[in-house]
């Protein structure tokens, strides 16, 4: 855990010295937005409230047209990227944490490498908390008791809530998963009526319902990374960061190198990038407009309309999770699998 904050911390001082934005402008141009979703989706809403603000901070104040072109995951949308349109700044893409996770794009149908994009920002979630009943939270810690249930959204567990898979396997918690869930909604509502004892969210509004009651604790959170530094995020109150509580928890190189692959999938979300070859004084015009975007009120505004979670990431930091997630080995990500399955979830290879 040490080495993954400090290598957060290493590759985002290096990569904010860019080269500056110069003789750049894109006045009477159209750039195209590829999205490799369909129109609706978490990533389209993201990429087209982007869209409607970069052009404004770019020089020569562009029209910004978004093209969707799903199929695969995102995965035909990458491919078209880097086969099919220029290293020229008129292109650029909106995916999501799914195409940059090594378990999807390693896979022969994907011609394009992560790891050669230009990165110019992104949406995180913000982070995560798990949320627990006060009156099960004494079973968690003691094994002779009825273990705690934490209930989970589909057949495996998104990477918010695999936080309970961790928590077993290194902190000896005494929980069992029920899978199977529909959607956020009928979760909750579950951890209402007591069929489970806990679970896991980023939803602000859902989580300050649950403990304004007295009945439910946040137990912890997974925190969010801002500038290359993980911590806290500050509406989920005193709440531990689990990261920094699994601090010397793990020995195992690989699983150590398994934990660092889930936090990254766990920190980011959706992502803008050109591909690899665009001169840098365009790349960095991309940014420095992306930066001005994030800072716009109006811009924040309108996210949280699409996700009470809708947080803006830095380039540096979208760059930082994506090496991190590059240079995770298969076998970590056979042990995150191995972890999962050893707790009875049904885990595809």
């Amino acid at each position: 855990m040490k080495r993954f904050i400090i290598s957060l911390m290493v590759l985002s001082c290096t990569a904010a010295t860019g080269a500056p934005a110069q003789n750049v402008s894109f006045k009477d141009k159209q750039i195209t937005m590829i999205i490799g979703f369909a129109p609706g989706g978490g990533t389209d809403a993201s990429g087209r409230l982007i869209a409607r603000f970069l052009g404004k901070h770019l020089p020569g104040q562009p029209a910004i047209i978004v093209r969707n072109r799903p199929g695969a995951d995102g995965m035909t949308a990458l491919n078209y990227m880097v086969q099919q349109t220029k290293p020229d700044g008129m292109t650029i893409t909106m995916s999501s944490s799914s195409r940059v996770n090594p378990l999807n794009y390693r896979k022969t149908q994907a011609v394009y490498d992560p790891a050669t994009f230009h990165y110019l920002g992104g949406v995180g979630r913000g982070g995560t908390v798990l949320v627990i009943a006060k009156g099960a939270e004494p079973r968690l810690y003691d094994k002779s008791k009825p273990p705690v249930v934490m209930g989970s959204i589909g057949g495996v567990p998104s990477s918010g809530m695999q936080v309970t898979a961790w928590g077993i396997e290194y902190l000896g918690w005494n929980a069992k998963w029920v899978v199977g869930y529909r959607g956020t909604s009928d979760v909750m509502l579950a951890l209402e009526r007591g069929e489970i004892d806990m679970t896991s969210t980023g939803n602000m509004f859902q989580i300050g319902k649950l403990v304004e009651t007295g009945k439910f604790k946040i137990l912890n959170q997974s925190g969010a990374l801002e500038n290359g530094k993980l911590g806290p995020r500050s509406d989920f109150g005193d709440a531990p960061v689990f990261p920094l509580q699994m601090q010397g928890k793990i020995l195992d190189p690989t699983a150590k190198k398994a934990f660092d692959y889930w936090l990254s999938i766990n920190s980011m979300d959706k992502w803008l990038a050109v591909i690899g070859g665009t001169p840098q004084p365009i790349v960095e015009a991309y940014r420095e407009a992306f930066r001005k975007t994030a800072a716009d009120p109006e811009f924040s505004h309108l996210g949280k309309k699409i996700s009470e979670d809708f947080t803006p990431q830095t380039y540096q930091d979208v760059e930082t999770l994506v090496k991190t997630l590059a240079d995770t080995p298969q076998e970590a990500i056979g042990y995150a699998t191995a972890l999962m399955r050893k707790q009875g979830l049904q885990v595809a290879e």
